[in-house]
């Protein structure tokens, strides 16, 4: 038995050949017969280009058909899917190149020449580029391969994809997902949500992280489903095409911008059968205020990069709000205090989880892999939670300084070392505070030095923006003479949010 992923999605695929499984924004129709063949063109081409399976495949590209289609020709051809935020700056990209050592990296057309250079400099063999119209030389080098590909045959335990999660200090590090780990949480989330004939996936998600190119597309692979594949969130595009809809899934941020339209009522959302929120936590604002227009009931799960799913509401009986659910079918979750001893009901502790959708480590960090399993192999999440006593779980918070904003990471560390490094700064401390739009706003606490009487936020969000990603960019700069600490002298960043919150 094959337990290739890409084999598992296949055999579900409908019969009918010409059953439509993307439909895109101009009204173009990729059939799933098509999908099998285009993705058999990239797994050839990678071939081709000499990579082996177990090679790495970086991405730095748009959403786009045919971005899918290199990740499933990934997939059949046995090599390891590495997709990055187009977003990430040079030097974030000069990390990841280094770290994972891709055979192949493929960026934006118009990235080409900045790729080719720091590929060259990494000792990366091959570059190509894809653009969002399918445009650019991999494209072109896929459509000159058969059609017919043999998916290669993968053990469970083979990687499958590595995805980059950075860390709050150290290094960012790439989260080893196999074959059995994407496997298993779809397979669980396909039957846990429902998934039936019929259904249409409104697809407005990125496909550069887990919850968009794992949890919503193999879902609805698995389906056989329909796809409206769409390159970004629109609300009001998003409301359109809910007429045409069975199933959205959104990071929060997706709901606090549609609740802004006038023109998402009871009726507008009358074809849905379910929305599905996460990534982020969910304002119990607005759970509510989407109960109250629509008369649906967002659906709030939990899961993180290390390991897809491992809560959800249920599909039937009470969505609770302010909780990410229960454990997942064959996903074991525990609250633990001190010694990873699992707390009473109610009790406040760490969130360990276990089961086969939990990824194999971190790639080339044995120690750091080590640290985060426990004896008995449950992954420390570094989220804290408590269980309420009909089973449902709540995170509380996070014992790590992790900041999430519209559904992205970011860590605190890499904006505060980029800060510091200005002149004129002597120190400085990045905090979340809640913001209604992304659930956490990046917001900097800035110590001047003497010499740096003329720094202002503007000058450091300037500063800041061509050195990292946008959404890890300030959206607030305070100024303080000096930053609270504790006996120990860590920074008090409790202090700081409850100063500047509001």
């Amino acid at each position: 038995m094959n337990d290739n992923l890409y084999a598992l999605l296949a055999a579900r695929f409908p019969q009918n050949p010409d059953a439509p499984c993307l439909i895109l924004p101009d009204g173009r129709r990729v059939s799933y017969g098509e999908l099998e063949s285009r993705s058999a063109q990239y797994g050839n081409m990678l071939i081709q280009a000499g990579l082996k399976p177990g090679d790495r495949v970086a991405a730095q590209v748009e959403k786009s058909p045919e971005a899918l289609f290199l990740y499933l020709g990934c997939l059949r051809a046995g090599g390891v899917f590495l997709p990055l935020n187009p977003a990430y700056q040079r030097g974030e990209v000069v990390y990841f190149l280094d770290d994972a050592k891709p055979g192949l990296f493929v960026c934006r057309p118009e990235k080409l020449e900045e790729a080719q250079e720091l590929a060259w400099a990494a000792r990366v063999p091959l570059v190509h580029d894809l653009g969002e119209r399918g445009d650019g030389s991999l494209a072109a080098a896929a459509a000159e391969m058969p059609e017919a590909f043999s998916t290669t045959e993968s053990a469970g335990s083979d990687l499958a994809a590595i995805l980059y999660t950075s860390g709050t200090t150290g290094r960012s590090k790439g989260a080893m997902l196999t074959h059995r780990n994407l496997a298993a949480n779809a397979l669980v989330l396909h039957e846990y949500w429902g998934f039936r004939p019929g259904d249409v996936l409104l697809h407005m998600l990125p496909t550069f992280h887990v919850h968009g190119l794992f949890v919503a597309t193999h879902c609805a692979l698995l389906n056989g489903s329909p796809m409206l594949f769409e390159p970004k969130f629109d609300a009001q595009r998003a409301l359109r095409l809910m007429r045409e809809a069975t199933v959205f899934m959104g990071v929060p941020t997706y709901y606090v911008r549609l609740l802004q339209e006038k023109g998402l009522t009871r009726e507008a959302v009358a074809h849905m059968r379910l929305f599905i929120s996460g990534s982020a936590p969910l304002l119990p604002e607005t759970f509510s205020e989407f109960r109250e227009r629509t008369g649906q009931t967002l659906l709030e799960r939990y899961g993180m990069t290390e390991g897809g799913m491992f809560t959800s509401n249920p599909l039937e009986g009470e969505r609770r709000g302010g909780t990410v659910g229960f454990p997942l079918p064959g996903t074991e979750v525990r609250v633990v205090g001190e010694d990873d001893v699992p707390q009473p009901v109610g009790g406040i502790g760490q969130i360990q989880v276990r089961g086969d959708n939990v990824f194999a480590g971190y790639w080339g960090m044995p120690e750091k892999t080590r640290e985060e399993f426990t004896p008995d192999g449950f992954f420390r999440t570094g989220d804290m939670g408590r269980f309420d006593s009909e089973g449902y779980l709540a995170i509380i918070g996070r014992n790590k300084d992790l900041i999430i904003t519209g559904g992205l990471n970011v860590y605190p560390k890499e904006i505060e070392e980029a800060i510091d490094a200005l002149a004129g700064v002597a120190e400085s401390a990045v905090i979340g505070l809640p913001h209604p739009d992304f659930g956490e706003a990046v917001t900097a606490v800035v110590v001047r030095r003497e010499d740096g009487a003329g720094l202002t936020a503007e000058g450091i969000v300037a500063a800041l923006k061509g050195q990292i990603a946008g959404f890890k960019v300030p959206k607030a700069v305070h100024f303080v003479d000096d930053l609270p600490r504790n006996a120990m002298g860590k920074v008090q960043k409790n202090q700081l949010r409850q100063r500047f919150a509001g």
